[in-house]
């Protein structure tokens, strides 16, 4: 029987990426994926003739430049559109538009408070302050500050020169900003409630938290790092829909002569002698090799694929423990024509971009409220895109697909599974919301997709739906993720890996945990890593 030298368990992006650093590195590499498709949750489906949807994640910012140079990911038809801007539709009619042009932009928010375009300045800066500080340890290993070793005693001396090169004013609003509400932290800036609610909106995306619980202005921060074409902060559609991010990466991975078996589900997590020996595949077949990395969530991983005798208890109360608790939707939407929104002038660039019906902090809250007590968001708050407004190859022309992701959505209605019941009057609140700003909305639908925790975790492997496999918090960040003393991708079974969004630095399709899982274990093998790039600060 074959015996590879590396198992990914998952085709998501994160596991393609550690996939193709390896097989680069000269491994022979097996990819296993469950789905009859790849991709996780960056997947492009065809699900009604004609239209393709980008199912679960729906745009592409976060994902780092230096893996798609050394993947070589636009040779293999990675090809990102940046999208022009934005905009909240208001109560009463009215519009906040949001766009790339720094001049427009400011005029926009000037249009609504002058005070608060000027304030607009102090807070870009302060913001991309945080961020300059934050993002080169994207692609740098966490320290463990219990350890010895160099290597991390290296990183706390690296991580204390970057915080004492701060002024101690900087030092303090840094603390305060990572333990903030993003609620607070707008408070200092603005005073219209449109403005607050729309640069809210990254404060609580794919997190179990209200814009005024402590902790979200950093989720804010998680969103504020990506970069299109060189253009910080900038979002865009992968032509192609997100699928295109993940075939490509397949593409990678198979020119360097790496291995991917689809319907091939993972069982349990093959162990002898405290060693990770290959997997055991649903239906029993052994799969061998000499270490498994997963790209599955830290609680799928630990608690479904790995028999509880092979870990230790500290670790697996720690595991338990790890918060993972879903909180968003999805409602995919093929559409007959352009939808019309009245609120916007005629042929708004807005339209190419995102759009929200969310013009107040306290909306937000009020329906976190509702997640709190186990419903669905009674008035949910929409990041709603038309990414065939820029894409011409996901619809006929024209035809249109739009995105709905949906805060928030419980893992469980009033303590009980979801049912199907539930489901479709979960699509019919984000379906009234549109037509309550979109007249003849309704009539223009031709198919919808709708995926509440219970599909997302059914079908792409998000304990509870969570988008991030785990929870952007202060607690769990840095060295603390997923577990304080295995923040660095190993675990207490010799030979298993972890590469997944549950690792650090986070959710959201980046691949920097995937190449960070590589470079660990390339180390620990003693093979080379001069074909992956160091992280570069872009801010």
């Amino acid at each position: 029987m074959k015996t590879y030298d590396a198992i990914i368990i998952g085709a998501g992006h994160n596991g393609l990426v550690n996939a193709c650093y390896l097989q680069r590195a000269g491994l022979d590499v097996l990819v296993v994926e469950k789905n009859d498709w790849i991709g996780g949750a960056a997947v492009s489906r065809e699900l009604t003739p004609g239209f393709l949807y980008s199912n679960c994640s729906y745009v592409c910012s976060l994902f780092r430049p230096e893996i798609m140079r050394d993947l070589e990911l636009p040779k293999h038809g990675l090809q990102v559109i940046a999208y022009e801007g934005g905009a909240v539709l208001t109560q009463d009619g009215d519009y906040l538009a949001s766009y790339r042009d720094h001049d427009a932009h400011r005029r926009e928010y000037a249009r609504w408070s002058p005070r608060d375009a000027e304030a607009y300045e102090r807070y870009a800066r302060d913001v991309t302050r945080q961020c300059r500080f934050i993002q080169p340890l994207l692609m740098r290993t966490a320290p463990d500050p219990t350890s010895f070793r160099p290597r991390d005693v290296s990183e706390l001396v690296y991580l204390g020169r970057k915080f004492a090169g701060l002024s101690a004013q900087e030092m303090a609003e840094m603390l305060r900003f990572w333990t903030m509400s993003i609620s607070d932290f707008l408070d200092e800036y603005f005073e219209t409630d449109v403005i607050k609610a729309y640069l809210a909106l990254s404060g609580i995306i794919g997190t179990a938290l209200g814009p005024m619980s402590p902790g979200t202005a950093y989720v804010l921060l998680h969103h504020y790092m990506g970069e299109v074409d060189g253009s910080v902060g900038a979002w865009g559609y992968a032509r192609g829909g997100m699928g295109a991010v993940t075939r490509a990466l397949a593409d990678s991975f198979r020119a360097s002569g790496g291995t991917i078996r689809t319907e091939a589900e993972v069982e349990r997590v093959l162990v002898k002698g405290g060693e990770a020996k290959g997997v055991v595949l649903a239906g029993g077949e052994e799969v061998l090799g000499r270490l498994v990395v997963s790209n599955a969530d830290v609680k799928r991983t630990f608690l479904k694929l790995v028999e509880e005798k092979e870990l230790p208890d500290p670790f697996l109360r720690r595991v338990r423990n790890f918060k993972i608790r879903g909180s968003s939707g999805k409602v995919n939407i093929a559409l007959d024509s352009m939808p019309e929104f009245p609120a916007l002038p005629k042929d708004s660039p807005c339209l190419r971009g995102d759009l929200h019906f969310t013009d107040s902090v306290e909306r937000m809250e009020r329906a976190y409220d509702d997640w709190k007590a186990e419903r669905w968001s009674a008035d949910p708050f929409l990041d709603m895109v038309m990414p065939t407004t820029l894409d011409p190859t996901m619809a006929a022309p024209g035809k249109h697909f739009m995105s709905c992701f949906v805060q928030y959505c419980p893992p469980k209605v009033d303590g009980r599974d979801w049912t199907d019941a539930d489901r479709d009057a979960f699509a019919e609140t984000v379906i009234s919301q549109i037509a309550d700003y979109s007249p003849g909305f309704r009539d223009r639908i031709v198919h919808m997709e709708v995926r509440t925790p219970r599909e997302l975790e059914a079908e792409v492997g998000l304990t509870e739906g969570n988008i991030f496999q785990g929870e952007l918090t202060f607690d769990q960040l840095l060295f603390n993720r997923p577990v304080p003393g295995y923040a660095q991708y190993r675990s207490p079974v010799n030979g298993l890996y972890m590469c997944g969004s549950s690792t650090h630095p986070g959710g959201g399709v980046m691949g920097a945990p995937g190449r960070n899982a590589a470079a660990e274990i390339l180390r620990d093998l003693k093979k080379p890593t001069k074909h992956m790039s160091e992280a570069h600060d872009v801010i």
